[in-house]
């Protein structure tokens, strides 16, 4: 999970400063310094990390912080606010597209950083979006690069343009003049990476950039590449202006601070954070959610907003009314499994609920248990789906075999079942009323 080890330091920081009942210049400097520890170990460099608590001490100390009621929670809100500061601001990590259409979006990145998916990634979102995208293939020199975006592209259902292993910079004006043609209003340019940065990259990419005039200009970047990660956008930067950085791998790097460190040393904010390999694992970037989650006070917008891009509202709207009548059977429980898998993993969607993080440390959340469950309730009958009641213990044993799992796991399913069934049961009907499912 993103900045776990960072998360869990900081956690340890903040119970020693609630502790206290009154903070001292001293305890603040002190716990500064631990704070700034923690941000190291999470690979920010060290001067980001000296000038952040650097700022929060000046803060805490000059604005007569110490002599409030609530000193410790005033310390861990500027905390709160400088973090986010850090990673940029939700105007700064918008998408800025062109007032005429096409706007022309061109990914950059090293070979390996993962371009070509993101950029699928985007157009699905931006599909989602009600526009109309266009995939490039600009890539000519990587072995089945081209087919690997046609595959992406027909997947999601969005055009790829390619035009053989002709020049990008000509690849990339065809483009232009095709999406006027074809009423695309917004263009990705897949362009080439290399295993580092070159002379020959740079200059094509730079080319590519004087012949369309992209709107942005996305810097892929691995996120689990630390500090490699910030010096290629230094570089990048340097030589494209980049206009905004899609850090990959997020879900995978522990420490993060590729994503606490960019903003401030190339002045570009993050945009997009790939948190999966699925085309639907793409968030945009909000600093102040990401910040909040750091420090373990959730995500909760973050979380409303997967639930109702991802959740089927035909679906919730249905659940409503068998939950009002009382009529929620095994069908229903695995239909809502497999809407919430598409809010990805269980750790992922906990994480988001405040004041979780300390519980989730030495918790064991196995993805394959929803899984298990889905492959006990395939294994009954209709009538047993319906009416769990009288599955008799060969019945149970026949549920088990059929599932590949033991009879305590078919007897464990029915109890939590049960349970569930006596919970609504105690809501009443009139109670679901007042909870109609609109989207979530």
């Amino acid at each position: 999970m993103a900045f776990e080890s960072l998360s869990e330091k900081l956690s340890q920081v903040f119970k020693k400063l609630t502790s206290k009942g009154k903070l001292t210049e001293k305890y603040v400097t002190d716990s500064m310094r631990e704070v700034r520890m923690a941000l190291l170990e999470a690979d920010v460099s060290f001067k980001v990390a000296k000038e952040f608590t650097n700022k929060i001490t000046e803060r805490a100390i000059g604005s007569k912080i110490l002599e409030s009621l609530t000193p410790s929670q005033m310390v861990i809100k500027l905390v709160n606010e400088e973090l986010a500061f850090l990673m940029g601001d939700d105007k700064s990590s918008r998408i800025i597209l062109g007032s005429k259409p096409p706007s022309i979006i061109m990914m950059c990145g090293l070979q390996g950083s993962g371009k070509t998916t993101h950029s699928a990634k985007l157009a699905k979102l931006f599909k989602k979006q009600g526009h109309r995208p266009l995939l490039v293939a600009c890539d000519i020199y990587r072995p089945a690069a081209i087919k690997q975006l046609q595959v992406l592209g027909n997947s999601i259902k969005v055009n790829v343009f390619e035009f053989g292993e002709i020049s990008p910079v000509e690849i990339a004006k065809k483009s232009v003049s095709y999406s006027k043609d074809y009423g695309n209003d917004i263009i990705i340019l897949d362009t080439a990476g290399r295993l580092h940065i070159d002379k020959n990259l740079m200059d094509e990419l730079e080319n590519i950039k004087e012949a369309v005039k992209p709107n942005e200009i996305l810097l892929v970047l691995d996120s689990m590449t630390g500090q490699d990660a910030v010096k290629v956008a230094e570089n990048f930067n340097s030589k494209l202006d980049i206009t905004g950085i899609i850090l990959t791998k997020l879900d995978g790097d522990a420490r993060g601070g590729a994503a606490l460190s960019v903003k401030s040393v190339t002045g570009k904010s993050v945009k997009f954070v790939g948190t999966g390999e699925k085309l639907d694992d793409l968030e945009t970037f909000h600093p102040d959610r990401m910040a909040s989650r750091i420090l373990g006070m959730g995500d909760i917008l973050t979380l409303i907003e997967e639930a109702e891009s991802k959740f089927d509202k035909k679906q919730a709207e249905k659940l409503a009314e068998k939950l009002e009548k009382n009529n929620f059977d095994l069908n229903d429980l695995r239909n809502q499994i497999i809407q919430m898998k598409k809010m990805g993993s269980i750790k992922s969607i906990i994480s988001k609920l405040p004041g979780v993080n300390d519980y989730l440390k030495n918790v064991d959340l196995d993805d394959k248990i929803l899984d298990r469950t889905c492959a006990i309730i395939l294994s009954m009958t209709e009538k047993e789906k319906k009416r769990p009641e009288i599955i008799t213990p060969s019945r149970k044993k026949r549920i088990a075999l059929g599932s590949g799992m033991k009879v305590e796991d078919v007897n464990k399913l029915l109890r939590q079942f049960e349970q569930m069934h006596k919970v609504m049961k105690q809501f009443g009907s009139k109670k679901f009323s007042k909870f109609r499912f609109t989207g979530f």
